[in-house]
């Protein structure tokens, strides 16, 4: 691990240590870096997800679903 030196924010470092339930200021900031990562991988793949969405891909998959649910509901009539 880096030691780096850094001016902080100190309302936001406290105020994103209490909502975060850390102890120190280096753990709430390894936190907040940590999620900062997450959600940037989740965004970017929600995003992939969106545009093969929008190009039509999970149609036939949609249309394969909704077959299925009423040769089901035909069986039982």
């Amino acid at each position: 691990m880096s030691m780096t030196w850094i001016d902080v924010d100190d309302e936001a470092l406290a105020e994103a240590m209490r909502l975060m339930g850390a102890r120190t200021e280096k753990e709430t900031v390894n936190m907040a870096l940590r999620d900062y990562v997450v959600r940037t991988k989740r965004l970017k793949a929600a995003g992939k997800l969106a545009a093969r969405g929008a190009r039509g891909e999970f149609d036939a998959a949609a249309e394969a679903h909704q077959a299925a649910k009423r040769a089901r509901r035909a069986a039982f009539e």
